[in-house]
Protein backbone atom coordinates (compact mmCIF):
# COMPACT_ATOMS: atom_id res chain seq x y z
CA UNK A 1 0.00 0.00 0.00
CA UNK A 2 1.24 3.46 -0.96
CA UNK A 3 1.76 6.59 1.01
CA UNK A 4 -1.38 7.92 -1.02
CA UNK A 5 -3.71 5.04 -0.50
CA UNK A 6 -2.85 5.59 3.32
CA UNK A 7 -3.78 9.61 3.43
CA UNK A 8 -6.96 8.49 1.53
CA UNK A 9 -7.65 6.23 3.94
CA UNK A 10 -6.82 8.55 6.90
CA UNK A 11 -9.03 11.19 5.12
CA UNK A 12 -12.23 8.90 4.57
CA UNK A 13 -12.15 7.87 8.03
CA UNK A 14 -11.70 11.93 9.09
CA UNK A 15 -14.55 12.53 6.93
CA UNK A 16 -16.91 9.54 8.27
CA UNK A 17 -16.68 8.00 4.53
CA UNK A 18 -17.51 4.94 3.93
CA UNK A 19 -14.40 4.26 1.62
CA UNK A 20 -11.80 6.20 0.45
CA UNK A 21 -12.22 8.48 -2.44
CA UNK A 22 -8.65 9.03 -2.80
CA UNK A 23 -6.09 6.22 -3.82
CA UNK A 24 -2.91 5.64 -5.99
CA UNK A 25 -5.27 3.73 -8.39
CA UNK A 26 -7.72 6.14 -8.90
CA UNK A 27 -4.65 9.00 -9.48
CA UNK A 28 -3.30 6.74 -12.09
CA UNK A 29 -6.86 6.51 -14.07
CA UNK A 30 -8.18 10.40 -14.15
CA UNK A 31 -6.83 13.83 -14.66
CA UNK A 32 -6.91 15.06 -11.09
CA UNK A 33 -4.11 16.67 -9.27
CA UNK A 34 -2.42 15.72 -5.81
CA UNK A 35 -0.84 18.64 -3.66
CA UNK A 36 1.02 16.81 -0.79
CA UNK A 37 2.62 19.02 1.73
CA UNK A 38 5.84 17.38 3.26
CA UNK A 39 8.21 17.98 6.28
CA UNK A 40 11.56 17.05 5.36
CA UNK A 41 12.63 17.93 9.18
CA UNK A 42 11.18 15.06 10.85
CA UNK A 43 14.46 13.89 12.72
CA UNK A 44 14.84 9.87 11.39
CA UNK A 45 12.81 9.76 8.77
CA UNK A 46 15.00 9.49 6.48
CA UNK A 47 12.10 10.48 3.93
CA UNK A 48 10.55 13.05 5.97
CA UNK A 49 6.76 12.97 6.76
CA UNK A 50 3.46 13.60 5.25
CA UNK A 51 1.43 16.24 6.60
CA UNK A 52 -1.89 16.50 4.20
CA UNK A 53 -2.84 16.31 0.47
CA UNK A 54 -5.41 18.37 -1.63
CA UNK A 55 -6.65 17.00 -4.24
CA UNK A 56 -8.53 18.91 -7.27
CA UNK A 57 -9.80 18.44 -10.62
CA UNK A 58 -12.18 19.61 -13.36
CA UNK A 59 -15.77 18.23 -13.74
CA UNK A 60 -18.59 18.50 -16.03
CA UNK A 61 -21.41 19.78 -13.34
CA UNK A 62 -25.20 21.37 -14.04
CA UNK A 63 -25.74 23.73 -10.72
CA UNK A 64 -28.42 26.06 -10.81
CA UNK A 65 -27.88 29.82 -9.59
CA UNK A 66 -29.93 32.11 -7.21
CA UNK A 67 -32.69 31.99 -9.80
CA UNK A 68 -32.79 28.48 -10.06
CA UNK A 69 -31.61 28.64 -13.76
CA UNK A 70 -29.27 24.72 -14.63
CA UNK A 71 -25.81 25.82 -15.73
CA UNK A 72 -23.54 23.59 -17.36
CA UNK A 73 -20.30 24.12 -16.54
CA UNK A 74 -16.19 22.71 -15.90
CA UNK A 75 -15.14 24.20 -12.75
CA UNK A 76 -12.42 23.19 -10.59
CA UNK A 77 -13.31 20.88 -7.56
CA UNK A 78 -11.71 20.50 -4.56
CA UNK A 79 -12.16 16.85 -3.67
CA UNK A 80 -10.62 15.83 -0.88
CA UNK A 81 -9.00 17.70 1.18
CA UNK A 82 -6.37 16.11 4.76
CA UNK A 83 -4.43 17.30 7.30
CA UNK A 84 -3.33 14.91 9.78
CA UNK A 85 -5.30 15.46 13.12
CA UNK A 86 -1.95 16.05 14.78
CA UNK A 87 -1.09 19.14 12.94
CA UNK A 88 -4.35 20.68 12.30
CA UNK A 89 -4.54 24.17 13.11
CA UNK A 90 -0.76 24.94 12.29
CA UNK A 91 -1.73 27.05 9.46
CA UNK A 92 -0.84 23.91 6.67
CA UNK A 93 -4.08 23.83 5.63
CA UNK A 94 -4.09 27.24 4.15
CA UNK A 95 -0.19 26.89 3.17
CA UNK A 96 -1.71 23.90 1.06
CA UNK A 97 -4.83 25.55 -0.25
CA UNK A 98 -3.36 28.77 -1.14
CA UNK A 99 -0.47 27.22 -3.08
CA UNK A 100 -3.21 25.27 -5.21
CA UNK A 101 -5.03 28.28 -5.83
CA UNK A 102 -1.83 30.14 -6.97
CA UNK A 103 -0.89 26.83 -9.10
CA UNK A 104 -4.25 26.70 -10.67
CA UNK A 105 -4.72 29.95 -10.89
CA UNK A 106 -8.16 30.44 -9.90
CA UNK A 107 -9.99 32.55 -7.28
CA UNK A 108 -12.08 30.48 -4.25
CA UNK A 109 -15.42 31.67 -5.00
CA UNK A 110 -14.98 30.14 -8.47
CA UNK A 111 -14.70 26.74 -7.15
CA UNK A 112 -16.70 23.78 -6.59
CA UNK A 113 -16.69 21.78 -3.78
CA UNK A 114 -17.38 17.59 -3.73
CA UNK A 115 -19.55 17.25 -0.07
CA UNK A 116 -17.93 19.36 2.41
CA UNK A 117 -17.80 18.69 5.94
CA UNK A 118 -18.30 21.39 7.91
CA UNK A 119 -14.72 21.39 9.39
CA UNK A 120 -14.11 22.74 5.77
CA UNK A 121 -16.49 24.78 4.93
CA UNK A 122 -15.65 26.96 8.84
CA UNK A 123 -12.10 27.00 7.06
CA UNK A 124 -13.28 28.39 3.73
CA UNK A 125 -15.20 30.64 5.63
CA UNK A 126 -12.49 32.01 7.72
CA UNK A 127 -9.72 31.96 5.06
CA UNK A 128 -11.53 33.29 2.20
CA UNK A 129 -14.87 34.78 3.63
CA UNK A 130 -16.73 32.46 1.62
CA UNK A 131 -19.88 32.35 3.60
CA UNK A 132 -23.00 32.23 1.01
CA UNK A 133 -23.56 28.78 -0.65
CA UNK A 134 -25.83 28.81 -3.42
CA UNK A 135 -28.04 25.48 -3.16
CA UNK A 136 -27.71 22.90 -5.19
CA UNK A 137 -29.60 19.28 -5.80
CA UNK A 138 -25.93 17.25 -6.11
CA UNK A 139 -22.98 16.78 -3.57
CA UNK A 140 -21.32 19.89 -4.73
CA UNK A 141 -21.31 23.14 -2.75
CA UNK A 142 -20.56 26.50 -4.79
CA UNK A 143 -20.43 30.23 -3.17
CA UNK A 144 -21.71 33.27 -3.89
CA UNK A 145 -19.72 35.03 -6.89
CA UNK A 146 -19.47 31.64 -8.79
CA UNK A 147 -21.35 33.29 -11.85
CA UNK A 148 -20.40 36.82 -10.63
CA UNK A 149 -19.92 38.65 -14.30
CA UNK A 150 -21.03 35.89 -16.22
CA UNK A 151 -17.21 34.18 -15.88
CA UNK A 152 -17.89 31.14 -14.34
CA UNK A 153 -15.02 28.95 -13.87
CA UNK A 154 -15.82 27.24 -17.02
CA UNK A 155 -13.49 25.07 -19.45
CA UNK A 156 -14.12 23.61 -22.52
CA UNK A 157 -13.79 19.69 -22.72
CA UNK A 158 -10.36 18.86 -24.53
CA UNK A 159 -9.25 15.37 -26.21
CA UNK A 160 -8.48 12.70 -23.97
CA UNK A 161 -4.78 12.41 -24.00
CA UNK A 162 -2.55 9.46 -24.90
CA UNK A 163 -2.62 7.08 -21.70
CA UNK A 164 1.44 7.93 -21.39
CA UNK A 165 1.19 11.47 -21.45
CA UNK A 166 -1.39 11.65 -18.66
CA UNK A 167 0.37 12.95 -15.61
CA UNK A 168 -1.80 13.10 -12.91
CA UNK A 169 0.47 14.59 -10.04
CA UNK A 170 1.56 17.84 -8.72
CA UNK A 171 3.65 18.69 -5.73
CA UNK A 172 3.57 22.02 -3.25
CA UNK A 173 6.69 24.04 -2.33
CA UNK A 174 7.38 21.43 0.16
CA UNK A 175 8.84 18.82 -1.86
CA UNK A 176 7.24 15.33 -2.30
CA UNK A 177 10.13 13.12 -2.78
CA UNK A 178 9.64 10.09 -5.82
CA UNK A 179 9.83 7.39 -2.56
CA UNK A 180 6.02 8.16 -2.28
CA UNK A 181 5.41 6.32 -5.78
CA UNK A 182 7.19 3.29 -4.34
CA UNK A 183 10.27 4.55 -4.72
CA UNK A 184 10.31 5.07 -8.61
CA UNK A 185 12.64 8.59 -9.77
CA UNK A 186 10.83 8.81 -12.92
CA UNK A 187 7.45 8.01 -11.67
CA UNK A 188 4.69 10.59 -12.19
CA UNK A 189 4.86 12.91 -9.28
CA UNK A 190 8.80 13.80 -10.47
CA UNK A 191 7.36 14.14 -13.76
CA UNK A 192 4.71 17.20 -12.51
CA UNK A 193 6.96 18.45 -9.10
CA UNK A 194 6.40 21.96 -8.13
CA UNK A 195 8.63 22.45 -5.48
CA UNK A 196 10.96 25.38 -3.54
CA UNK A 197 11.91 23.25 -0.30
CA UNK A 198 10.83 25.10 2.59
CA UNK A 199 11.12 23.99 6.25
CA UNK A 200 8.02 22.81 8.67
CA UNK A 201 9.37 26.00 11.03
CA UNK A 202 7.05 28.08 8.34
CA UNK A 203 3.43 28.73 10.04
CA UNK A 204 1.00 28.15 8.01
CA UNK A 205 -4.82 24.76 9.20
CA UNK A 206 -7.39 22.72 7.81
Amino acid sequence: MTVIDEMGKASAKAQNLPAPITSASRMQTNRHVLYILMDHDVKGSGKGAVIGFLKVGYKKLFVLDRHGAHNEVEPLCVLDFYIHESLQRHGYGKELFQHMLQSERVEPHQLAVDRPSEKLLCFLRKHYNLKETISQVNNFVIFEGFFANQHAPVRKLLPKRPEEEIKPYSLTDRECAHHLLNGEPGGPAAQRRRTSSLTRSDNTSH
